[in-house]
């Protein structure tokens, strides 16, 4: 609690404090970016664009550099070359992880990391209000702003009945919805979403296929999944990462029917089936 106390105060949960550009439409670039590891590439020169209000599927076998990329994005790994713009006019190279944040890029990782503890009220009130909110939790009251806030997210995840319920007894689904609209709270541009339906049952599954697409358009969603029947039901565009490069881009049933892409999933596991 102390960690997240201190991210807190660095001040991650604030709104953007400059407008992004994106008159060409465009809200993400990453331009020829390179990294690497002990002498590893994991990202290879990759240029990835992501539209203002699109989803966007990330698929591609274990070790396409999927991870690094969304680190590269949020600040946590620098690359050793590139470009990597949010709009036209912020470099992300030139930020750190808590001013990312700042400037309206959530994340989301596979496991859930909700505080378990707290009602599933008082997770959307802490990501919406920061340390000083977590220091007062008990005690401060909601404006009538907030209360809305919270109960149009609440809506939006399906859990307008849990609000007062622990985050801890949520099923697993359950969670991680409370995780997205936790970053919801934040009022991201966009959100990267790693892996959102691991371990969900099929009713979890469509639930979440249904709340990624109503983000779309008002947010910017980037979801990385290896389940190809999850990525069928969200997705129009797909991407497939390969050795730390765009291997192909296009409709996702063009890229099924892809020998190249075909051959790199096959390799990994016959993920297409």
């Amino acid at each position: 609690m102390s960690e997240l106390i201190s991210d807190l105060d660095g001040g991650g949960l604030s709104l953007p404090q400059k407008p992004v550009d994106t008159r060409h439409g465009i809200l993400l670039y990453l331009e020829e970016v390179t990294v690497s590891f002990d002498g590893f590439k994991a990202i290879d020169n990759l240029s990835l664009y992501i539209g203002d209000g699109e989803l966007r599927c990330i698929i591609g076998p274990n070790g396409a550099g999927k991870t690094t990329m969304m680190d590269i994005i949020t600040g946590k790994t620098k690359p050793d070359s590139g470009r990597v713009f949010f709009g036209q006019n912020i470099d992300l190279l030139k930020l750190d992880e808590p001013a990312i944040a700042r400037i309206g890029i959530g994340r989301k990782f596979q496991r859930p990391t909700v505080i378990e503890p707290l009602t599933v009220i008082e997770n959307l009130e802490l990501a919406m209000s920061g340390a000083k909110r977590l220091r007062g939790l008990m005690t401060t009251r909601l404006n009538s702003e907030e209360r809305d806030r919270i109960a149009a997210v609440l809506e939006r995840i399906g859990l307008s009945e849990h609000g007062g319920r622990l985050a801890g007894i949520l099923a697993h689904g359950q969670k991680q919805w409370l995780e997205i609209g936790m970053l919801l709270m934040q009022e991201p541009r966009l959100l990267l979403v790693d892996e959102p339906v691991a371990g969900m049952t099929p009713a979890e599954m469509d639930r979440t296929a249904e709340l990624l697409r109503s983000l779309a358009g008002s947010h910017s969603v980037v979801v990385v999944e290896h389940d190809m029947g999850f990525v069928r039901s969200i997705a129009d565009y797909v991407t497939v990462l390969h050795q730390g490069r765009v291997l192909a881009e296009g409709q996702l049933e063009d890229l099924q029917i892809d020998p190249t892409v075909i051959e790199v999933y096959l390799g990994a596991g016959d993920a297409y089936h």
